[in-house]
């Protein structure tokens, strides 16, 4: 069984979200998403999200291509999730190019994702409020 991990904050889910999603899962034969909580979202990444955490979770729960979704509380449990998971790829979008490199000491392959042309949620919210 090949495991593949990703971690974002899916907020506004979007087609960019769908797209990533779906060529991650395609590296492995089951998808773990590991999903920003809002506390981490607004403590760590200074940003606060539009849809509250159980409903980003049940969103992408029930995306075909998510087999599991998971809490991300902080930026150090990736390592430790590799294991607990028996994760084989970890992927993420290639605006984080080369800062999750060190997972590859843990055995775990790291791909980096081109994102969606045209498409972002920091546009979708400058979008909506007008700006």
């Amino acid at each position: 069984m090949k495991r593949v991990i990703t971690y974002g904050t899916f907020d506004l889910l979007h087609v960019g979200h769908v797209a990533l999603l779906q060529r991650a899962r395609a590296l492995g034969d089951q998808l773990i998403v590991g999903l920003s909580t809002d506390r981490f979202n607004r403590e760590c990444k200074g940003k606060e999200c539009v849809i509250p955490y159980e409903d980003r979770r049940t969103m992408l729960y029930n995306l075909r291509h998510v087999d599991a979704v998971i809490p991300e509380d902080s930026w150090e449990q990736k390592v430790s999730d590799v294991h607990k998971y028996g994760i084989s790829v970890f992927c993420i979008g290639d605006d984080w190019k080369g800062k999750f490199d060190f997972l590859e000491d843990e055995g775990v392959e790291v791909v980096y994702l081109p994102r969606t042309p045209g498409v972002s949620t920091s546009q979708i919210k400058s979008k909506l409020s007008g700006r």
